[in-house]
């Protein structure tokens, strides 16, 4: 089968042919008719992020990825070739102090398409507590991309940042991420919400998704626009851009006790540039990485009852043959996608 690789070494990415996987006890092995292409695989192949985990020299990248069960493995209940599925962007790694006393959280959490081998690939094997099941209505397309572009904003919404209704937030970097936290944010009420983003295009995306305002983070004056419009500050943040330049600007956008989530990722420092604020404020700066299981459910059922419609996240997609023409879109911008998709059949 042809499968997207990566070599961790040299960050050598090439789509060739590799065995068809068998699946152990627990798996199933899945016939993938949609993945997602994310910042973090562009990332990934160069070199500015690295697995934490992985045994082997390289890696079949996608960690958003559906498609239809193909084979089950021994010991698997409750699920039946053809049932349409997602899954699930990691999985606990059921050796840690956590795991074995059955604790949450999973203190050293897998990666799927990071720490094993992902869903760039015609099939793809997943343990079964990976599966969810997709309902009919939901395209495959759509369904890929809920275990990151969407659930890592909503759970960093919900959980991580606690947003409440009529409370004013802000954005930060409206592409894959940024895009769908505004789309989320209005579905939980936050008010106003307050989308920033060098490119007009961006900006133009975020009104259509739901933003109050949409302002450019080189306008001089955005801090006083941020302030003048939600009265005094925001109470929540959220940087989905990973760039170390934002962070102190949105930090001074803050009202009283508002708080920063760091939801893109840059190996970058974090600096900010006048802390005295900050605590005189009573203000947090707060990390973010993925969702819980929970969210990709939730997500899940508020697509079914018809509360959230993905059906503008797909910016375009690509055979899986030409995945590395999908990675140089996205790492260009080309066209500001929200998500490019592959598809191996």
């Amino acid at each position: 089968m042809l499968a997207g690789r990566l070599e961790i070494a040299t960050r050598k990415f090439a789509v060739r042919e590799v065995p068809v996987p068998e699946p152990g006890p627990g798996q199933v092995r899945i016939r993938v008719r949609a993945a997602g292409v994310c910042l973090s695989d562009v990332h990934l192949i160069d070199g500015s992020l690295s697995p934490l985990f992985l045994d082997a020299p390289e890696v079949t990248l996608g960690h958003e990825v559906a498609g239809e069960i193909d084979l089950l493995g021994p010991g698997v209940e409750g699920w039946q070739p053809g049932d349409r599925v997602l899954l699930q962007a990691g999985e606990r790694c059921g050796v840690c102090q956590n795991c074995r006393r059955f604790r949450d959280p999973c203190l050293a959490v897998r990666t799927r398409g990071v720490d094993y081998d992902g869903g760039w690939a015609e099939y793809a094997l997943a343990s079964q507590h990976t599966l969810v099941a997709i309902p009919d209505g939901l395209p495959y397309d759509q369904a890929a991309i809920v275990p990151d572009a969407v659930s890592t904003p909503w759970g960093a919404v919900t959980e991580t940042a606690q947003t409440a209704p009529a409370r004013a937030a802000g954005v930060w970097g409206a592409g894959g991420l940024g895009a769908h936290a505004v789309q989320l944010l209005r579905l939980v009420g936050a008010a106003p919400i307050v989308a920033v983003d060098p490119l007009p295009a961006a900006r133009d995306r975020a009104l259509e998704f739901g933003a109050d305002a949409a302002f450019d983070s080189a306008d001089p004056e955005l801090r006083s626009k941020v302030l003048a419009l939600t009265g005094g500050g925001l109470d929540v943040a959220f940087d989905m851009a990973g760039v170390a330049q934002v962070r102190d600007q949105a930090v001074r956008c803050l009202g009283l006790g508002g708080r920063l989530v760091l939801v893109g990722l840059t190996p970058d420092p974090l600096t900010i540039e006048n802390s005295i604020p900050l605590s005189f404020r009573g203000q947090r700066i707060i990390g973010h990485y993925g969702s819980s299981p929970r969210a990709v459910e939730q997500l899940v059922d508020l697509t079914r009852y018809g509360r959230l419609d993905l059906s503008r996240s797909i910016s375009g997609t690509y055979p899986l043959a030409d995945a590395a023409q999908a990675v140089a879109q996205l790492q260009a911008k080309r066209d500001n996608p929200i998500r490019l998709i592959l598809r191996p059949f």
